[in-house]
């Protein structure tokens, strides 16, 4: 496949290039005409090393949790809609807020029991899949506020996970942290490619030394659609 057929194939799951950009406009979804494969799409991504830390915070991502969809939800109980089952939600909140639930865990491959309290809330927590500090130190210092925002809330940058894992990962890439459950690596690995290639972010030498590495298992990996 040509680079010019893997960004096609690229925008016809939903990413809007702008000369190089992308744009923060919501596509209709579309469903792709062809697979794009991981492998494919990380030999398009630029390769340089991490940029300085310089400026980095949260705040430059936006509000914590946004409701950047404006369903009436923010970002965190929407993740928790979608990655739980058994849900029971919070009276009068209009199935928004989710106080219990069962996550099969995509890292660890154990099941866990969700209940919403100060102290219990923290057995389930929200990932970024590119950590917002190393996207920031990959190229989202470069996006606006608004951009940055869409990453920091986009659906596929984000998975309810082990809440100890999260934890964990911290900021890390490819090459200083994967899920324990082997068998998620690739679709882990693929997500993350998925989510630079969208917020035009670069990869560091070593990232994709073990990005590679772990495609080399699966080179049929796809790009997730969402």
């Amino acid at each position: 496949m040509s680079r010019w057929e893997i960004r096609l194939a690229i925008a016809l799951i939903g990413v809007v290039f702008t000369g190089g950009m992308i744009s923060t406009a919501q596509a209709a979804p579309v469903k792709a005409a062809v697979e794009v494969s991981a492998v494919e799409v990380l030999a398009t991504l630029a390769v340089k090393g991490r940029a300085p830390k310089t400026g980095y915070a949260r705040s430059e991502f936006g509000q914590r949790w946004a409701d950047v969809d404006r369903n009436g939800c923010d970002t965190r109980n929407d993740i928790l809609k979608r990655d739980l089952i058994e849900i029971i939600f919070k009276e009068k909140t209009r199935n928004c807020v989710v106080l219990s639930g069962i996550l099969a865990d995509r890292y660890s491959g154990e099941t866990i029991n969700f209940v919403r309290g100060n102290i219990t809330s923290m057995e389930v927590q929200i990932d970024h899949v590119v950590a917002l500090s190393n996207s920031w130190q990959t190229g989202a210092f470069n996006l606006t506020l608004a951009q940055r925002t869409a990453l920091a809330n986009d659906p596929m940058n984000l998975f309810a996970v082990k809440g100890r894992l999260n934890a964990q990962k911290r900021d890390g890439d490819a090459a200083t942290w994967l899920p324990p459950l082997k068998k998620f690596r690739c679709a882990y690995v693929a997500q993350q490619i998925a989510v630079k290639v969208k917020y035009s972010l670069w990869v560091t030498p070593p990232e994709k030394d073990a990005m590679t590495r772990i495609l080399n298992t699966c080179p049929k990996q796809v790009l997730p659609e969402k």
